[in-house]
């Protein structure tokens, strides 16, 4: 029986206090990303990520509001006590970098977080929830086998079409060099002799008046 999958975000419909919460499934997968919520472990097409601590946690709190904008403020709220003395801006800064710097994300050329000058931070990213690990993959990686073998068999169609156009300009060409030797041929055979049969026929009549 295949797993329910849970979209994040469905346009102009999942927003707010609409949108299903994390803890509605045990796994959450963006892009090649999935989030194991009960082992608290993040991996990449397999492979597991090192995201612990604040890290972790900021990249669930994004994944609550995809597309939307999560204040600095609010993160420091949910990251650390009231009572807690510490430079928020710099740890804050800190661990988005850490985040940014595990999901191979960059701050000038973003995929996945998004930096909003002076209010906070996005994810660009759609997540999804299911109910068992690597559901959404498989269906993703079959499609993507079956894209990629139409794909091979319209290129060796192209390919093959285009086969007999090559051929026949190499005919052409081909031709084109015969007719142009043929041609060539003719000229030597029949104009390149005349300037010695002139100057033969010249000779000849030097020769009568020199005998007269």
């Amino acid at each position: 029986m295949p797993s329910e999958v849970i979209s994040m975000s469905e346009p102009e419909e999942a927003t707010g206090s609409e949108r299903p919460p994390l803890s509605s499934r045990r796994y959450v997968q963006f892009g090649p990303f999935q989030i194991d919520q009960q082992r608290q472990e993040v991996t990449r097409d397999g492979t597991r990520l090192k995201l612990q601590g604040k890290v972790y946690q900021i990249l669930l709190i994004l994944l609550e509001k995809p597309g939307e904008v999560v204040t600095r403020e609010e993160l420091r709220m949910r990251l650390w006590p009231a009572d807690t003395h510490v430079n928020y801006d710099a740890n804050v800064n800190t661990a988005v970098n850490k985040l940014r710097q595990a999901l191979g994300d960059s701050s000038d050329s973003p995929l996945y977080i998004e930096t909003i000058p002076r209010k906070g931070y996005c994810l660009l990213a759609h997540p999804q929830l299911f109910d068992k690990p690597g559901s959404l993959s498989q269906s993703e990686t079959s499609k993507g086998t079956a894209g990629e073998s139409h794909g091979s068999l319209w290129v060796f169609k192209f390919s093959k079409s285009d086969l007999w156009v090559v051929l026949s300009a190499l005919g052409l060409i081909l031709a084109g060099m015969l007719l142009g030797a043929g041609i060539m041929r003719l000229w030597m055979n029949h104009v390149a002799p005349l300037p010695a049969h002139s100057l033969a026929l010249l000779l000849s009549r030097y020769l009568e008046q020199a005998v007269l």
